[in-house]
């Protein structure tokens, strides 16, 4: 699915120039939704005390802790409102729920409450686009930026791989559209999960 990025040539950036490089174009430009695709069920996240307490066995914690970001996932949703900026994203969903994934999606679904567009897909619906691999992790940001994020074995952010492409940004955008579209909203798609994940 990188034929998505039509062979533009891309910037690899280390995990420090990557965040930097997203933090200087996120919003550089007013009037352009963010697309996120996210196809990995299984990441490590080290940093977060919320997945911490998760993984130590705390779901009370990890579920407080993700809570606590609510004024801070507000603010970003006010931040995109004010630069005419929607937050879109699309996650891919697999059964049986590993341990991350039961995580994050009770973070998503704050996420979603706070303002931002979420829906879930299941691995069938992308299933035709996989033959030669899983898809990447794809943001896009503005008019013309694609990042496709990478992790290292263990599932922690190593960097991405940076494109800069007026038509490679629009294929993206409009693939992770299309996935959209057929998605499930995470609302509803939470009110069908047990209680206890």
């Amino acid at each position: 699915m990188r034929d998505l990025l039509g062979g533009v040539p891309g910037d690899r950036l280390p995990r420090a120039e990557y965040q930097a490089d997203f933090r200087q174009r996120d919003f550089a430009v007013d009037g352009y939704d963010s697309w996120k695709l996210e196809r990995r069920q299984d990441f490590h996240q080290p940093e977060d005390a919320s997945w911490r307490a998760y993984l130590e066995g705390d779901r009370s914690k990890a579920r407080e802790l993700i809570e606590a970001r609510r004024d801070d996932l507000l603010q970003l949703s006010r931040l995109a409102d004010d630069h005419a900026c929607r937050l879109l994203r699309v996650r891919v969903v697999e059964f049986p729920l590993i341990p991350y994934m039961a995580w994050e999606l009770p973070l998503l679904q704050v996420r979603a409450e706070c303002g931002e567009l979420i829906r879930v897909v299941g691995p069938e619906l992308i299933a035709s686009y996989e033959f030669d691999g899983p898809l990447p992790e794809l943001v896009t940001l503005g008019p013309d930026t694609v990042y496709d994020i990478s992790y290292d074995e263990a599932g922690i952010l190593s960097g991405a791989t940076r494109y800069i492409d007026h038509a490679a940004r629009d294929r993206v955008a409009e693939f992770i559209s299309r996935l959209y579209d057929q998605g499930e909203d995470i609302e509803t798609f939470m009110a069908r999960l047990p209680v206890e994940r």
